[in-house]
């Protein structure tokens, strides 16, 4: 019994030996953990640097093989492709010099005869003061008849104008003024007037528009059009004599279009106005009814219906002659109207 005791006085102290035992263990096995693990990484970290540097030597190594043998190669292949280039060269020369040689004696055996040559240019040099004579011959010809042709132009505007002129010849009473009394001879063109017979100037016929009609209208060539001529001169009324001018010049100068100047033409009024006038025209031309229809309002609540003058019913009183045009009373009407 009093060992029991003596056990149960060291019971609690016991515990507190086997908790700093415990503990003590733990904070020991901690350690040694650590001290573990810092090897360890020590070890492998130091096994992994030896295993890079070797790689590494390994990789420089193997650089520098493929590097040499690369170059190497190169260096055999331009020593080749500079052997085969300067091999092409000298065959080319040689070539080129064969090619050169057998041309040559070609061209002088069979090409370029000298008498052959010699010929051929007398031949042509003949041939070239053929061509260069019946070239001037020609050129000559042709000056000829230019001539003859503006001479021949020339002699008709002087008939012409003989013509034209004819009035200024003298007669007997009155000499004219190609007739000079001072002169002991008359004018050339005296004569040319005396020789002339005067201008006339022939009525043109109208023509019919019915004949172009009746004449193109089984075949449809052509639409009919109006006649855009230039006006015609009076008929029946000869031309004075004297130096006037032709009759339809004086016409298109007569009825030629007003031009007017940038004063006249303008507008008073500035584009603004213009446009707000036009404005205002569309929206009165476009304008359906003048009241306005306001749909939110009651405006239109109390307006009365008016009945249109078309419809069969009658709802309250018309408003056709009350409002519009003239009054209706049916009180004093004579007879009832159906």
């Amino acid at each position: 019994m009093a060992a029991l005791v003596r056990l149960e006085t060291r019971l609690s102290r016991l515990r507190e030996e086997y908790f700093l035992k415990n503990r003590s263990v733990d904070e020991d096995r901690k350690i040694v953990y650590k001290a573990a693990v810092k090897i360890q990484s020590w070890f492998r970290g130091c096994r992994v640097r030896a295993y890079l540097r070797y790689l590494n030597k390994m990789a420089i190594s193997i650089q520098k093989w493929w590097r040499g043998y690369q170059s190497r190669r190169y260096f055999r292949k331009m020593i080749k492709t500079a052997y085969f280039i300067m091999k092409m060269n000298f065959y080319n020369e040689m070539a080129v010099r064969i090619q050169k040689r057998w041309r040559g004696y070609y061209v002088r055996k069979y090409t370029h005869n000298y008498y052959a040559l010699k010929k051929y240019l007398e031949a042509i040099s003949l041939n070239n003061e053929i061509v260069r004579n019946e070239l001037q011959e020609y050129a000559e010809m042709n000056e000829k008849k230019k001539k003859k042709k503006d001479l021949e132009k020339k002699e008709k505007e002087k008939k012409y104008k003989a013509r034209k002129m004819h009035y200024l010849l003298s007669t007997e009473q009155i000499a004219g003024i190609y007739n000079s009394p001072f002169r002991k001879f008359p004018d050339p063109m005296e004569l040319l007037l005396r020789q002339s017979k005067p201008l006339s100037h022939r009525q043109q016929q109208p023509k019919s528009p019915f004949t172009y009609d009746l004449y193109d209208w089984p075949t449809c060539k052509r639409p009919p059009a109006f006649p855009t001529g230039e006006p015609l001169p009076p008929i029946g009324r000869q031309k004075p004599q004297g130096p006037f001018r032709d009759a339809a010049e004086v016409l298109r100068q007569r009825y030629k279009p007003l031009e007017p100047t940038l004063r006249v033409a303008a507008s008073i009024s500035s584009p603004l106005e213009k446009a707000r006038e036009e404005m205002k025209r569309e929206e009165w031309r476009k304008c359906i009814h003048d009241n306005e229809f306001l749909p939110f309002s009651s405006y239109h609540k109390n307006e009365k219906y008016e009945l249109s003058i078309h419809a069969s019913e009658k709802i309250g009183k018309e408003t056709y002659g009350i409002k519009h045009f003239r009054e209706v009373q049916p009180n004093k009407w004579i007879a009832g109207k159906v």
